[in-house]
């Protein structure tokens, strides 16, 4: 794939592998199609993932603690290397599909068949289960899930040169993968505390469904994306051949706003991943379910799902305000004004002690500063990607969007295996009765816990706004933008 060329032959520059998008501009049916639909379904394994996995591999499969530990650190080493490898076969692929567009067609087989493999375990070995589950914890995480999410990621920079329609196209991407998170965290706990609990069986089901899925709606995003930006290198007479990784690398490398929206989103996503992996723990052993008068055992589902939906919906209603507040006042003001809130919000749930009232209120203020950020992340690592091509006369797409891809998927195993860790040290006691709820783990262990769901964020939170309070690409971005077309003139 990566060696066809756009005057070639075969499939992927065929009438079949094109587009169903033929207008200039992004209207609604591609932000629709191809930035809400196609990610939510593909992403939804990763948000079933990030919310459950974790509880999957310790209560359901009971693997160890330092098995666990091991294999996802271990596992990060592939994944960076998979995503900055997926990155560059990108920036090498020339076909009248795109460069990215493939990938995410090939992800409709790769990511599906990858989302159901940890399920199956058809072996009773401690030793045999412990072998699959780290094969295919690395197929999906290591080869399926980075084919996929730097081809994605990579389709927002070169939709479009027109930067607030770029922005609205990050905002819907961005909102698929909130919406993923909220199944994951809201819809999600609730089957497994009253259905699937700890059979084995009915969780290979449930995640069959969604491999097909996530089939379906990957097929869909296909036929409704376009790539304008790289059909400008396609008709100019400039040469579209990649330059070389090192010269891309002395680029990126050499910028200093590219420098500061790369740590702002580790420091962002870092500390989500940390906070999504510890929730499910949080609300089992931390949250006061005895609020909601119904049997313990079953409770911490709901008590989940709660501060998921409080989470959710401030969210959803900055997704309304967040695309135009931006276009006004710019993505760098408005996304440093939500890192405070998410600051303030932090303090209040850290300090509510696991009553519902406090920490319920104190993340949905939390969410909602986050929701600048989370929505207009793709969208500002556009911009810098333009501001790099005005400076250094070349496109680093494919190298950006793999760094930012291996950030997004080295954050949930690296934050999965710190989390263990902080179990294993406290001792967690992965036999305890559910029903005890706070009683069932130790003042220790709960601490741990509250830590990586609160207290880390916030602080993430913190250095994040001063970080992206010095992150001004935006400033002269237009005049950049326009003698950049004036080269493909």
């Amino acid at each position: 794939m990566s060696k066809s060329k756009e005057s070639g032959s075969g499939f992927w520059n065929s009438p079949l592998a094109g587009t169903r998008i033929k207008t200039p501009d992004v209207k609604l049916v591609e932000m629709l199609f191809g930035y809400f639909i196609g990610p939510f379904g593909a992403l939804l394994s990763s948000g079933i993932f990030t919310s459950q996995l974790q509880n999957y591999l310790t209560n359901v499969l009971q693997l160890n603690l330092g098995f666990l530990t091991g294999l996802q650190l271990v596992s990060t080493i592939f994944i960076v290397a998979a995503n900055l490898i997926v990155g560059q076969l990108i920036e090498r692929t020339h076909t009248l599909a795109g460069k990215a567009r493939p990938w995410v067609l090939l992800s409709a087989l790769t990511l599906s068949v990858a989302s159901v493999l940890m399920f199956i375990v058809p072996f009773r070995s401690p030793v045999a289960r412990m072998i699959w589950i780290a094969i295919a914890y690395n197929l999906y995480y290591a080869v399926a899930f980075p084919i996929y999410n730097t081809a994605n990621s990579t389709l927002v920079p070169v939709s479009t040169r027109n930067s607030q329609q770029r922005a609205a196209l990050a905002s819907f991407t961005n909102v698929a993968g909130l919406g993923v998170m909220g199944v994951g965290s809201m819809i999600f706990p609730v089957l497994v505390s009253m259905a699937l609990k700890q059979d084995q069986r009915l969780w290979f089901v449930a995640m069959l469904a969604v491999g097909i899925f996530t089939a379906l709606t990957i097929l869909l995003q296909y036929q409704f994306t376009r790539e304008r930006v790289t059909e400008e290198g396609s008709t100019s007479e400039e040469k579209t051949a990649a330059p070389p990784l090192g010269e891309q690398l002395k680029a990126v490398t050499g910028e200093k706003m590219w420098w500061l929206v790369i740590i702002f989103y580790l420091c962002f996503q870092w500390s989500g991943a940390m906070k999504n992996g510890s929730m499910t723990f949080f609300c089992q052993w931390v949250m006061d379910n005895s609020f909601f008068r119904m049997n313990l055992e079953d409770a911490w589902g709901v008590s989940q799902s709660l501060l998921g939906i409080l989470g959710a919906i401030p969210m959803a209603v900055a997704a309304v305000f967040v695309v135009p507040l931006s276009n006004k006042f710019g993505k760098r003001l408005v996304t440093v004004i939500g890192m405070i809130i998410g600051v303030a919000g932090g303090i209040i749930a850290g300090l509510g002690n696991g009553q519902i009232i406090p920490v319920a209120i104190g993340i949905a203020l939390k969410c909602l500063g986050s929701s600048p950020a989370a929505y207009l992340i793709l969208a500002m690592l556009a911009d810098v990607i333009d501001h790099i091509e005005f400076t250094s006369h070349i496109r680093t797409d494919g190298l950006t969007m793999s760094i930012y891809s291996s950030l997004m998927v080295a954050g949930t195993p690296i934050c999965n295996a710190i989390f263990s860790a902080m179990l294993n040290a406290s001792g967690y006691n992965q036999s305890a009765d559910m029903a005890l709820n706070i009683a069932g783990q130790t003042a220790v262990a709960r601490g741990a816990i509250s830590i990586s769901y609160i207290w880390i964020e916030t602080v993430a939170y913190a250095i994040c706004a001063v970080l992206i309070f010095l992150w001004t690409v935006e400033k002269n971005l237009p005049q950049e933008q326009a003698a950049i077309a004036e080269r493909h003139k």
